[in-house]
């Protein structure tokens, strides 16, 4: 009876998880008190925005070139998660890069329009993305994408458990605030990184520059706004997701 609730609180935790971190469907019905928990299963919700944007690529990939098919995917990825990562990514481009201290930083962030910064830092990270997918063998661009949208979805879980939420004041990115132990941190971190499995033995390597990537922000963020928003956990899964997709291209050279 022990394990059927809690196979029962599990699913709940995961539909909640797909409710909120992204467009898919999902039961209506849900225990929204939970939310907070159900951060552990972003890895998980990573693997199945990046299997469907595997399969996107794969099927994109028949009819078209290469690069056609990974902007594809990548948009069915912003599709499917409503571009809530990239738009955080881009309200960190444009409160760090315009705000002088946190409170102006925060005040940015909160802001709905882009900017600049915001503008530039989304392009620029969009394109080495379809950079690297396009120069990539094509048959290793779906399990990259599945691996690297799974991955990438273990750092916010970090920064969540590293540091604190920075507003002083709720706001509603903050009805996700939570901070995972460390054997919820680790079941988390065996489901992101299951998917390297599918790739060469070699590939573990890219775990390194993706947590080196997610401790730099976290001290960044600390340092300048004393922890994390929500915008910043956004950023930090575009960072790593890239990083992740950078170090796989370095390192096919030895595969």
């Amino acid at each position: 009876m022990y394990k059927d609730e809690r196979s029962s609180v599990g699913m709940q935790l995961f539909l909640l998880a797909l409710s909120f971190y992204t467009r898919l469907p999902h039961p209506q019905i849900l225990d929204y008190k939970l939310l907070p928990q159900a951060a552990i299963y972003l890895p998980l919700v990573g693997w199945l925005v990046g299997g469907i944007a595997a399969l996107v690529f794969y099927l994109a990939e028949l009819v078209w070139p290469q690069t056609t098919a990974a902007i594809l995917a990548l948009i069915s990825g912003i599709l499917m998660t409503g571009a809530l990562h990239e738009d955080g990514f881009a309200d960190v481009c444009d409160g760090f890069g315009g705000g002088m201290n946190k409170q102006r930083i925060l005040d940015i962030m909160k802001d709905s329009h882009i900017g600049v910064y915001g503008f530039i830092g989304l392009l620029s990270i969009l394109l080495l993305k379809i950079s690297v997918l396009s120069t990539m063998p094509a048959a290793s661009v779906p399990i990259l994408l599945l691996a690297g949208h799974s991955i990438s979805r273990l750092s916010p879980l970090l920064l969540m458990h590293a540091y604190t939420y920075a507003r002083e004041h709720h706001s509603k990115a903050s009805a996700a605030v939570y901070k995972p132990n460390l054997q919820e941190l680790a079941f988390a971190a065996v489901i992101a990184i299951l998917p390297l499995a599918l790739l060469p033995v070699l590939s573990v390597l890219a775990i390194i520059p993706v947590l080196l990537a997610t401790v730099f922000l976290g001290r960044y963020f600390h340092r300048h706004i004393g922890g994390y928003t929500g915008d910043c956990l956004g950023a930090s899964q575009q960072v790593a997701e890239t990083v992740f997709y950078l170090s796989m291209s370095a390192l096919w050279i030895f595969i």
